[in-house]
């Protein structure tokens, strides 16, 4: 009998698996891969920026994004605009916040006629700081 109960006072407990460490290590990695993504904007438009050796860096944060298909459509932060709905909408900007800066994005096949529209567009509603997106 003492071999009985010694068998059940040694009796094993069920393995198990511990998930708090596993839990921590894939939240490590989420925060990495989080970290370290770039993330890209994406735009709906097929353009090809022209190419400029010395351009800087784009460090503005904060800014109007109009794009200029080779037909003369004229995109808003990604939105199709006529050119009507685009001069009110730099009317309200200009009244608004004047000195936010606007980055605008001609594929390189855009006649000089369209690009020079636009910035006189936003000129005549006093957003002055206009840049040309290149690659």
């Amino acid at each position: 009998m003492d071999t009985a109960s010694e068998y059940i006072r040694r009796r094993r407990r069920a393995p198990a698996i511990n998930i708090v460490p596993l839990v921590d290590v894939l939240t490590v990695l989420l925060f990495f891969f989080l970290v370290t993504m770039q993330f890209k904007q994406v735009s709906t438009l097929n353009i090809t920026v022209p190419k400029i050796e010395t351009a800087g860096e784009n460090e503005v944060r904060e800014q109007i994004v109009v794009a200029l298909s080779p037909e003369g459509q004229i995109y808003l932060n990604d939105r199709e605009v006529d050119e009507p709905a685009f001069a009110s909408a730099m009317q309200l900007a200009g009244e608004l916040t004047p000195d936010l800066p606007i980055l605008l994005i001609a594929d390189e096949e855009v006649p000089l006629k369209f690009v020079t529209a636009v910035m006189d567009i936003c000129r005549s509603h006093q957003m002055n700081k206009i840049r040309l997106q290149s690659r």
